[in-house]
């Protein structure tokens, strides 16, 4: 898992948050009544400046490890650039034709623009902080992928409760189906083999839709954290997005874990 660029930044991002929960219930506490002081002692200050500054260190090496993430949904767009030439194969190599690169662009899923124009945008905003391009060049390609992080969130909110709802319809049948069978009075010995694939299949498309919301959790933290930024709200900014940055983290970090272990465990029972 951690192996992967996407791996790293799941880590640092449960690393920086982390921090910054920290800061945030250490700077409630010394505000309250009970540990308030006149004066904090040095090496107090000084432990929480390190700390803002190792924060900001793994949001940074964060950028930078996603740094022509853009590549990613490059590729995919122009997988689909080569089409067949007609569905007829007529001698052994079909004849493709090339779709113009703006043609492809245009027709390309609305999902991966955004993250590619997200990516983009991203990268400007990080070669802004790296004092290769201006300022302002930066704050604007910021606020854009905001914009463009805000979309996506939306879109992938939309396309989450489709999914559920159409597993939430596969699984009333298989229910159903399995409801139709126990009141043939089968028992555990006697039943078909349809049951016990209905079974299994049923078990799957629970766990599919548990992942799915925790997906959604994740898109609905994500969605609270960016709007803060783009709509300027100022009210508990600071707890608000500490606590949604770092439960994103723990979600997606989990989404991950289990994607890697599937796969693992898909190697070694290939492997035996």
């Amino acid at each position: 898992m951690f192996l992967t660029s996407n791996g790293r930044d799941k880590a640092f991002k449960l690393i920086q948050y982390s921090i910054r929960l920290y800061l945030l219930f250490h700077t409630s506490l010394t505000a309250s009544r009970v540990l308030r002081r006149p004066t904090r002692p040095p090496w107090e200050l000084g432990m929480i400046k390190r700390l803002e500054s190792t924060a900001s260190g793994f949001s940074f090496t964060r950028k930078m490890l996603l740094l022509f993430n853009w590549l990613g949904p490059l590729t995919a767009i122009m997988a689909q650039q080569s089409v067949p030439y007609s569905a007829e194969v007529t001698t052994e190599t079909s004849k493709k034709t090339t779709r113009p690169f703006l043609h492809t662009v245009l027709y390309a899923p609305p999902p991966v623009l955004l993250e590619m124009v997200n990516a983009a945008a991203d990268d400007i905003a990080t070669f802004s902080r790296l004092g290769l391009l201006g300022k302002k060049t930066g704050e604007r390609a910021g606020r854009f992928s905001d914009w463009c992080w805000l979309l996506s969130t939306l879109v992938g909110l939309v396309e989450n409760g489709v999914e559920r709802q159409m597993i939430g319809n596969l699984q009333q049948e298989v229910e159903s189906r399995l409801y139709s069978e126990s009141m043939t009075g089968a028992t555990s010995k006697s039943k078909p083999k349809s049951s016990k694939l209905d079974e299994r299949e049923l078990s799957r498309l629970q766990k599919q839709d548990y992942w799915l919301q925790i997906s959604r959790a994740k898109l609905a933290m994500d969605l609270i954290f960016v709007s803060y930024d783009l709509f300027k709200i100022k009210r508990a900014k600071r707890s608000v997005q500490t606590i949604t940055g770092l439960t994103a983290a723990i979600l997606s970090s989990a989404k991950l874990y289990d994607r890697h272990k599937n796969t693992l465990m898909k190697n070694i029972s290939l492997t035996l």
